[in-house]
């Protein structure tokens, strides 16, 4: 006798529809994020980027992507 093909479901599986808003959220969120510190990072003054390793032109550069870019 076989057994029967019957779906195992894991507790840490997740239905597509849920994955796929996760996933959206997700990125929603690492946006959000980048906006605010890109932000941030363009009203720093010279002494501050120094604090961090930066000049003015590459903070300039960082602080001018848009949000999609890493």
């Amino acid at each position: 006798m076989q057994s029967a093909n019957i779906p195992v479901f894991r507790a840490t599986a997740l239905p597509p529809l849920s994955r796929i808003i996760s996933a959206a959220a997700s990125s929603v969120g690492a946006w959000d994020a980048r906006i605010r510190s890109r932000k941030g990072l363009g009203r720093l003054d010279a002494h501050l980027l120094r604090d961090i390793g930066l000049d003015a032109m590459t903070a300039q550069e960082h602080a001018t992507l848009p949000f999609w870019h890493r």
